[in-house]
């Protein structure tokens, strides 16, 4: 992704409201997919739900890396 790109998204990750509510929403899904983990046995689910899971994680951290692309 370009450095233009990255500045597109400062207006959505410097408003606080929207990231806490990526946050919340954030948090509910790996919830979900932690109680779906929980009760699947095929390994390649579990594989997609850990994916899942990590990928959320990373918009936990998406103002950082917007920001830092941005410079």
């Amino acid at each position: 992704m370009d450095k233009q790109f990255y500045r597109t998204l400062l207006i959505l990750v410097n408003d606080k409201d929207v990231m806490a509510k990526v946050h919340s929403y954030v948090s509910a899904r790996v919830e979900v997919l932690r109680n779906q983990l929980e009760i699947t046995q095929d390994i390649e689910k579990i594989c997609a739900i850990q994916g899942a899971i990590r990928e959320l994680r990373r918009l936990e951290t998406l103002r950082d890396e917007v920001i830092k692309g941005a410079e």
